[in-house]
Order: structure tokens, then sequence, then C-alpha cells
């Protein structure tokens, strides 16, 4: 049974409980807020295998020490329904105050889960912070959804991610742009292609960009799954699988584990192409040595699956008020420019830049033009998350099919 069968079982189990605890920070008195706030430890439960992620999350740290005299520990995870799992463990024991989770990094059908149950502090606060103003809801309206759900407040925003392909100009200047240019040069170069395996985040993420290019019925997916629309929706997946996974890296017998090894394969010119959920990622990797500098980004013809990711508060975190700080400071403009900044992350940010201040917009064009990093104007329609519910099956019949070899 995977992690988030187990998450999905505790939660069946689990009685939805009611509103928010009367102790609750309220995040429109910001004053009482931050002096709440001064001295809590927060611990931030987010992904832990990227080096930039993790030491821009100490750059924030040291931040929140200096200016806020907030502790704020990085609890470095490599799943986050095991965070949800966690907080949800908590609950069925009645631990509803000083949960060891005060903030997570989420999206997708982890934040499905908790908002379905009650797991997330209420009433939503995300819209009341005071750097919410700057959050570019009209043009990223993806900082309002989450899986196809509105987030309410439940959660902040705290980056943008699309579905972005590689090539070297040098071994590949003219790469396939469409999914079935991708199966017609994976037959004729066998070996020279492969994708995380599932339930890897980019590996599933890539099973997504299939079933939103051959789903007959886009709008299908936008629902809960069925099986009778998972075989419609998932069968041409799974012909474009099947021709290709003879001729992948390795026959198909193997894949890589995550990103970073993909990456690898690629930098070591044991593939041909690599792909990635960060726009700014080339850049990044190019600057720290692990990418030729001919390396260059491109989309498919049609558009990429993309998406925001967000920070949340579990219902029973200990340290409220500092989780809500730290939310704040991770949505200002000086946060989000050096998270923008591919030399640190190249996470693309979720302000409207031409509505800053002009001190603060100019943190934002003080960041040099880079060729590795897709212009916003060469960044074609993003693609919506199909339900989460989709997901978990597509992955399980990935694992039924590919998986034990």
């Amino acid at each position: 049974m995977t992690r988030f069968k187990v998450v999905a079982a505790l939660l069946a189990a689990l009685a939805v409980t009611g509103p928010a605890l009367a102790a609750d920070p309220d995040p429109q008195n910001w004053a009482a807020v931050e002096e709440e706030a001064t001295g809590q430890t927060v611990y931030f439960h987010a992904w832990g295998g990227e080096p930039r992620i993790n030491a821009y999350i100490g750059w924030v740290a040291d931040q929140l020490k200096a200016r806020h005299d907030v502790d704020l520990v990085h609890i470095k995870v490599t799943d986050t329904s095991g965070v949800v799992a966690q907080v949800l463990a908590e609950k069925t024991a009645g631990r509803d105050t000083g949960g060891s989770v005060d903030l997570v990094w989420i999206n997708g059908e982890n934040f499905a889960a908790m908002v379905r149950h009650d797991l997330l502090m209420r009433p939503g606060w995300a819209m009341v912070l005071p750097n919410w103003d700057y959050v570019d809801t009209d043009g990223k309206p993806t900082v309002l959804t989450d899986a196809t759900l509105r987030i309410d407040g439940l959660e902040s925003p705290w980056g943008m991610a699309q579905l972005v392909f590689l090539h070297d100009t040098e071994t590949l200047p003219d790469p396939p742009r469409t999914l079935d240019a991708l199966a017609d040069s994976v037959e004729a170069n066998p070996g020279r292609f492969t994708y995380p395996q599932p339930p890897d985040f980019l590996g599933t993420t890539f099973l997504k960009q299939l079933l939103l290019t051959y789903a007959p019925d886009r709008l299908a997916l936008d629902r809960p799954v069925t099986d009778a629309a998972f075989e419609t929706a998932a069968g041409p997946v799974f012909d474009w699988l099947d021709r290709v996974t003879p001729h992948l890296w390795r026959q198909g017998k193997a894949y890589p584990r995550s990103v970073s090894e993909l990456r690898r394969l690629f930098a070591d010119r044991e593939i041909d192409l690599a792909f990635t959920f960060n726009p700014s990622d080339a850049s990044a990797a190019i600057a720290d040595g692990e990418l030729p500098e001919s390396v260059r980004p491109y989309l498919l013809e049609g558009g990429t699956i993309g998406n925001s990711h967000f920070v949340a508060i579990p219902y029973n975190a200990n340290a409220k008020a500092g989780a809500l700080v730290v939310a704040n400071v991770l949505l200002s403009p000086e946060a989000q420019a050096r998270k923008a900044d591919p030399d640190v992350w190249g996470d693309p940010t979720v302000l409207d830049v031409a509505g800053l201040p002009d001190a603060d917009r100019a943190r934002f064009d003080a960041l040099a033009e880079d060729p590795a990093i897709l212009p916003p104007s060469a960044m074609r329609p993003t693609l919506r998350e199909p339900d989460p519910s989709w997901t978990e099956r597509l992955e399980a019949a990935w694992t039924a099919r590919y998986g034990a070899r």
C-alpha cells in the first residue's frame, strides 16, 4: 500500500471536525500576530531534495530571526503525503493543539485531502496577509486554485511552476516539440530518452502531461475520476507509453528516481532530453556547472502543465502566529525577487511585478536576462492540473503496467 493510500484510508475513517480553535491568531490584527510570533519556533516541513532550495530557506530563516525573532526550522521531507499522514495521526489521537507541523509546503492532492477533512487552519487567512496586496491574481489565476479547488485563503501562494523541456543545442539543435514527435524520436533513437519513475513528482507530472494532451475530453479531467472516465482518458496515455517503453533508456527496465538523477543523465549526454517543473532550472544548473552552457529550455506546442505551489498551516500547529509571519515574509518582494534569481533558486514569482513600488520592482528588473530562461512571452498557455483523484489512479496504473520488471 502506498503512503498516499495509507493517508486516504485514515481520512476515510476520520470524521470532519468543527470550526477553528478560539485561540487562533487573527491575521487582521497584524501587530498582535507579530507580537505573539516573537520568540516562536516554526517547524517548516518542506521538500529537501534540492540544495538551492534548502539554501534559500536558510536565507529566509536568517531574515526571520534578525527581523522578527522567529526561528525557522526546515524539516526536510521527501514525500509531502507523509506530512499529511503525520497531521492526520495527531488528529486521530486527539492532539488538537501543540502539533508538530507549523507550516507545510503543499499543493495538489495533499491540499485537497487536508481541505476535505479540515486539517488546515481556518478561517482562510492567506488573503489577509499584508503582502497579499502584491499577489498577481489577474495575470496568474493559478494562485487562487490548487488542483481545481479554490484555495479560499487556506494556503498562501509561494511560487509558480510549469513543465519545461531541456535540450542541448550542440547535440540536438531541433528537439521534438510535440509528444507525437517525441515518440517518433524515441523509436528512432533507442536509449536516448527517459523520465523519473512515478510516483516521483516529476515523473507523475509527465504522465499528467500525456493525459492532458491525449484525453478526448479535457473537461472530464476537472471532475473526480471514475472507472469509465479513466479507461477513456488514460487509454491513449498507455498506448503512447507502450509504444516508447521498449526504446527508453535501459529499455524501460529501470528509471531515474529523481529530477537530479534525470539531470545528471542529461548532463552526461546519456540521454538527449530532460525536463523540469521550474522554468528557471536550466539557468541555475548551468550557473552551478551541472549543465553545459549550450542547454536551452523550450515548451511543447499547445502548452504544458503548470500550477502554483503554496504554504499552509495545519489546524493544530503549535506556532500559528509565527507561521503567519513566515508566510507573509515568503510573499515579500524582497524574498520573491531573491527566489526568482536563477543564481539562488530561479522559482518564478507570484507577484504582480508591474504593480510593485519602484524600489521593489527594481529588484526584479535587476535580474539579468538569461538565454536559458524562457521569457514570459514564450510561455505558451498553461494547462490546468487535472482533479487530484486522477493522480493516484495514474500512478497505480503505471506501476502495475511498468513498475515491476
